[in-house]
């Protein structure tokens, strides 16, 4: 491990104070807009500093409308003699989110368009919402569905939820580097009792904050955020419009719990060194991880690398959104979920966040046409004598493509793994360049 990577040192006993920042925040039904969500960001102000932010209700961002306040006293559905056969109060994904109320006498079959269960998994609670229409239902394991069925009616269903004008919550926290150039980290807080998809990554990215706080000259600066997904990433966007211009890269902090192998989504452009870097800490960690190509379904990287700022967004992922079976069910819990499995991933957060830091960037001083190398005594002195080899790796044969590489923006590391070369084969040649002046560190 890299020395900067202290904030990881311990690895048992971050993984033991994650696991008890998941047991905390697991239980509340968070949503798009309410309480349990402003209880979560304050819940990870006891790991990192983050500033809440809020966005009133009817809010108009881009295409879209900052919703209501949903909150809910009680919900369930009972049996004639009164006995509860379906409650939220025992499982927040009982009910569909942001379902509106309802009070009412009804047999089984005006019920039943109302009622979910997961399609290949009987025992579990599906996860299911009603975000921007106004409507209801209920979620149930097949037991309780045909329990509903059998049970002598008519049933009693009762929500007791409102949706009123309030406020959506953002989290943010911003880390000033020596570079203007931003990194965006995003992590999305609107799903209730789901451990992997969505608390395991608003949680470690709290821990990430912690450790980008920790290092003492950070090289870029960092913006951190906990979003609900889709429409809290649109509204911070078009919030924070003229920042969003320094932002260089990004990563979707989701999915990092699972007891699977580590993978990650590349960013839309393929070229990008941010998935040569994130593949060289896998393989370092000597990991058999999974790629998925960038693709126009998943979390808020849709947002950040939309036409209108092109972020470049990866995600590093441990059983992704879409992969492992209990994925949006009540059996994605702290089961499947632990503070073990998180601290791997944040390892590789970790790392990628090191080589980051440790990027070397120069810049070819002369800029149009080529650097007169005997002037700068880099030629050899004999001219003519030696023959173009293709793919040649001679010192002359490096210094050229260094020259030809280095535009300030392309760092050593990227130049390296393009030429297929140990990273320390080209820094000394780089910085006998910045001595003769052709080369100016960045």
């Amino acid at each position: 491990m890299s020395s900067k990577t202290s904030a990881r040192a311990d690895t048992s006993a971050v993984a033991a104070e994650m696991q008890a920042c998941m047991e905390r925040l697991f239980p509340l039904p968070r949503c798009l807009a309410g309480e349990a969500n402003r209880a979560t960001l304050r819940g990870l102000q006891a790991i990192v500093p983050l500033q809440l932010q809020e966005v009133p209700s009817g809010t108009t961002v881009h295409d879209w409308t900052v919703p209501a306040e949903w909150s809910v006293s009680e919900a369930w559905i009972a049996d004639a003699a009164g006995r509860r056969l379906v409650d939220f109060a025992d499982h927040n994904l009982h009910l569909v989110s942001h379902s509106c109320p309802v009070e009412a006498h009804m047999g089984w079959e005006a019920l039943k368009p109302h009622v979910h269960t997961h399609p290949s998994l009987p025992e579990a609670i599906p996860y299911r919402t009603s975000y921007y229409q106004r409507s209801w239902g209920f979620c149930v394991t097949q037991a309780q569905a045909e329990a509903l069925a059998a049970a002598p009616g008519p049933l009693h269903v009762r929500i007791a939820s409102t949706l009123q004008p309030g406020s959506m919550s953002l989290g943010e926290l911003l880390l000033p580097g020596r570079r203007r150039q931003e990194i965006l980290l995003s992590a999305y807080i609107c799903h209730p009792s789901m451990a992997n998809d969505s608390l395991s990554g608003a949680v470690l990215l709290a821990f990430l904050g912690r450790h980008l706080s920790s290092l003492p000259d950070r090289q870029y600066s960092y913006r951190l955020v906990w979003v609900p997904e889709t429409i809290g990433a649109v509204a911070y966007a078009a919030m924070h419009a003229e920042a969003m211009k320094q932002v260089e890269m990004g990563l979707v902090v989701t999915t990092v719990g699972g007891p699977g192998p580590l993978g990650y989504k590349k960013s839309f452009d393929e070229r990008h060194p941010l998935n040569r870097l994130i593949e060289a800490v896998f393989r370092e960690r000597g990991d058999a991880f999974k790629t998925y190509p960038f693709d126009i379904h998943g979390s808020d990287e849709r947002q950040w690398s939309s036409p209108g700022l092109r972020i470049p967004t990866a995600t590093i992922c441990k059983d992704r959104y879409y992969e492992y079976p209990e994925y949006h069910s009540s059996l994605d819990d702290l089961r499947l979920v632990t503070g073990r499995q998180m601290a791997e991933s944040l390892d590789a957060y970790g790392r990628l966040i090191d080589k980051l830091e440790s990027r070397e960037i120069y810049r070819n001083t002369v800029g149009a046409g080529e650097v007169m190398l005997s002037k700068h005594e880099l030629y050899p002195k004999s001219g003519g004598a030696q023959l173009p080899e293709l793919g040649g790796r001679s010192e002359l044969d490096l210094i050229l493509w260094l020259l030809w590489h280095c535009d300030g923006r392309t760092s050593l590391q990227d130049i390296a793994e393009t030429l297929d070369l140990p990273l320390e084969r080209l820094r000394p040649l780089a910085h006998r360049l910045s001595e003769k002046g052709v080369l100016a560190h960045v």
